[in-house]
């Protein structure tokens, strides 16, 4: 007995389209800075990424065939990206610890402290 292929199986998407605007959204990304307004830099360079990246997803990984494993592997991955940073951020945060200094990141703030008091 053969099943039915779903709506996702059976759309494929038309990739030189897909394509088409990734360049266009490429070109815009390049393009908006040039303006020197921040906003239009932000939105052009975050917006355009996000966008970019939800396509990319969408029509090559085919990740609509695949939501709930791809559903898991989010939710594993922010948890582990925050246990990364809640493990590393008390450090790297900081100077000093209990058996250690960053000299370094010390004389760099002690060399920026005279150049911040200018009246």
């Amino acid at each position: 007995m053969t099943r039915e292929p779903t709506v996702a199986e059976q759309s494929h998407p038309n990739y030189v389209k897909v394509w088409g605007v990734l360049v266009a959204l490429l070109a815009v990304s390049v393009v908006g800075p040039m303006f020197e307004i921040k906003l239009v830099t932000l939105v052009t360079a975050f917006g355009v990424a996000i966008l970019k990246a939800y396509l990319v997803a969408r029509n090559f990984m085919h990740l609509h065939i695949e939501r709930r494993y791809v559903t898991y592997l989010l939710v594993g991955m922010v948890a582990l990206m925050l246990l990364l940073f809640a493990g590393v951020a008390p450090d790297v945060m900081k100077h000093e610890g209990h058996q250690w200094k960053n000299e370094a990141a010390q004389k760099v703030v002690r060399d920026a402290a005279p150049a911040a008091k200018v009246h």
